[in-house]
C-alpha cells in the first residue's frame, strides 16, 4: 500500500484548557521516514500534542499541516494508526475478531489482515482468547497489531511498550523500525529514552517538551 503523508507540520500550537495552558507555541516537523521520539515528564503536554497531531483535539490556535493531503479531517485519519493508553479494543471479542473487525471497517481484507498481525506480534496462543481474559502485555500487542491494520503513514504510539515483555519490546522494536523503513511519519510517546537506542533507522528525531514547550532536541 502506498504511504500518502510525507510531512506533519506543527506552527505554534497552543492548547488551553481553560485557564490553564497545557501546549505554548510548540512547532516542530514530523517527516516520513524518519522516527520521532517525544520525550517530557508527566504533564508536559505530550498525550496532548499526539492527539491534535491525530485530529482528536483542535489546537486553541496556531496550526497543523498535513502534506499533501492537506486540511480535510476524515483524509487524514484514513491514514492514521493510533495506539492510546485506552487500548481502545472490544473486551468480549477475540484477539482475532478484533483484527478482523478493524480491517473490514476499513474495507480491507479481515483474513489477510489477521494473517499480518499474527506474524508480526506472534498472537497465535491467544488468538480466540476473549481480550478481557488476555494479559496485559497481550492485549497491548492486540491493540498495536490493530493500529497498524492499514497500513498507516502516520502512526502515533502513546507508551507503546507498557505490559510487554523483554520479547514484546524486542518486536516493537523491529515492528517500528519496518514502518519508519516503509516510508511511515512515526512518533513515539515513552518514559523509557533508551527503548529505541540504536534502532536501525536513517534518521531519530527527539523532541523534548518542557511545561507546554519543545525544551531543546533531546540528547
Amino acid at each position: 500500500m502506498k504511504r500518502r503523508l510525507d510531512t506533519v507540520q506543527i506552527r505554534n500550537v497552543t492548547r488551553n484548557f481553560g485557564p490553564t495552558a497545557v501546549l505554548r507555541g510548540v512547532s516542530a516537523e514530523l517527516v516520513a521516514g524518519e522516527l520521532t521520539l517525544l520525550e517530557g515528564a508527566n504533564g508536559c503536554g505530550k498525550t496532548t500534542l499526539l492527539r491534535i497531531v491525530g485530529t482528536l483535539l483542535r489546537p486553541t490556535a496556531g496550526t497543523v499541516a498535513y502534506s499533501p493531503i492537506g486540511a480535510d479531517t476524515m483524509a487524514v485519519r484514513a491514514e492514521l494508526g493510533w495506539l492510546s493508553h485506552e487500548l481502545l479494543g472490544y473486551s468480549d471479542l477475540s484477539a482475532r475478531q478484533n483484527v478482523e473487525l478493524a480491517a473490514s471497517l476499513q474495507a480491507l481484507d479481515p483474513g489477510a489482515a489477521w494473517g499480518r498481525a499474527v506474524a508480526r506480534f506472534d498472537m497465535a496462543s491467544f488468538a480466540d482468547r476473549p481480550a478481557r481474559a488476555c494479559s496485559r502485555g497481550q492485549r497491548q500487542r492486540i491493540a498495536l497489531a490493530r493500529a497498524l491494520v492499514s497500513e498507516p503513514s502516520l502512526l502515533l504510539l502513546d507508551e507503546p511498550s507498557a505490559g510487554l515483555d523483554r520479547a514484546g519490546v524486542a518486536r516493537l522494536r523491529e515492528v517500528v523500525k519496518e514502518e519508519v523503513l516503509a516510508g511511515a511519519v512515526v512518533v513515539v510517546v515513552s518514559h523509557e529514552p533508551e527503548l529505541f537506542a540504536g534502532i536501525d533507522v536513517p534518521v531519530v528525531t527527539r523532541l523534548a517538551l518542557e511545561r507546554g514547550r519543545i525544551a531543546r532536541p533531546a540528547d
